[in-house]
């Protein structure tokens, strides 16, 4: 069975890597992370997700989004690692904030997670 709950010190830690890496299109505010644990995924160490807008339209309220960590693989991945998960989570999120997804092809690849990596740990 699958449990998730509130994790703040990754939430804390997510939006300042957004703040370092000059991702101001992103509302700290209205970004979160959750730890999960149960999942039956066998690679997945992260998930994205979004209120899209039918929801936010029904909900009467603004795009939100939360970065799942999967905790059974996420906590044995090194710092770096830890770090370019939530790199990756992050640079999903669209310029518009508006409820969708970038892809993986154009914007969130491995070029993009190590350049965006870099420029965190470049003083």
């Amino acid at each position: 069975m699958m449990r998730y709950w509130h994790d703040e010190t990754w939430t804390l830690k997510a939006r300042e890597i957004a703040v370092k890496l000059g991702l101001t299109h992103i509302d700290l505010d209205r970004i979160s992370v959750v730890m999960s644990n149960g999942s039956k995924s066998r690679r997945t160490i992260a998930r994205i997700h979004t209120l899209g807008k039918v929801m936010q339209l029904g909900m009467k309220c603004n795009s939100f989004y939360t970065i799942e960590l999967l905790s059974e693989r996420f906590s044995k991945e090194s710092e770096e690692e830890k770090a370019k998960t939530i790199i990756h989570e992050l640079l999903h999120i669209p310029r518009s904030f508006g409820g969708g997804f970038r892809s993986h092809r154009q914007y969130v690849n491995k070029r993009t997670v190590e350049d965006a990596f870099k420029r965190l740990n470049t003083p």
